[in-house]
């Protein structure tokens, strides 16, 4: 899994692999039906070794934020700059600030992809000018918005029918097209099963 490139049949087997559902990839009810693996053996009980376990929990951070493997690193270099303790908790704080997670996570899109989407086309502006990097980290107190003439693009419409996931405490939405960075996020706002401390082992052993 180098790439982060992931159909619309293998948004499913990628969740039921790591056993979570991973709401940055859109459609849920991946668990539903069948809860365990794919495979002809999936639904056997497994044996995970340590290695196992610390590697499903950065696999979810990169799929979930649709990340290749050098773009984590990297976030996780600049979150580990300074002298930050909790290096992890910063680095979550830059991934839920980065432009297409927000616009997601404001119900502006339905998927992470769909997002990054909105914003390599345009359609979105942060204090007022158009970017179009989906990777831009938002600065708290940063001021996301819907273009004008794209609100009745498809995405934003199905999206605003069907919201994926609640807005979190740390965005305040002002409007349906207009939201604020209110608060720098942490690890609490994950919004999937997420143990810190076996990711932070994942890296510690890769030096990072």
């Amino acid at each position: 899994m180098s790439r982060v490139r992931i159909g619309k049949v293998a948004r499913f087997k990628v969740q039921r692999r790591l056993g979570t559902e991973l709401p940055g990839l859109g459609k849920p009810g991946a668990l539903e039906r069948r809860p365990y693996p794919p495979g002809e053996n999936g639904n056997k009980r497994r044996k995970y070794s340590d290695y196992a376990l610390r590697l499903e929990e950065k696999q979810k951070i990169r799929v979930h934020y649709g990340l290749r493997e050098e773009q984590l690193r990297r976030f996780i270099r600049n979150s580990k700059k300074g002298a930050a303790a909790n290096w992890v908790n910063k680095l979550i704080g830059l991934l839920e600030r980065r432009l297409d997670n927000l616009v997601f996570r404001l119900g502006f899109a339905g998927s992470i992809r769909a997002a990054r989407q909105l914003v390599s086309h345009g359609h979105i502006m942060v204090d007022g000018k158009k970017v179009t990097v989906g990777s831009f980290v938002v600065p708290q107190g940063g001021k996301i918005s819907i273009n004008a003439k794209s609100l009745e693009n498809q995405i934003v419409l199905q999206a605003s029918r069907a919201p994926r996931l609640e807005v979190p405490d740390y965005l305040r939405k002002e409007s349906e097209a207009e939201g604020i960075v209110q608060a720098i996020p942490g690890t609490e706002h994950v919004p999937f099963a997420f143990d810190a401390g076996l990711f932070t082992e994942y890296y510690a052993a890769r030096k990072a």
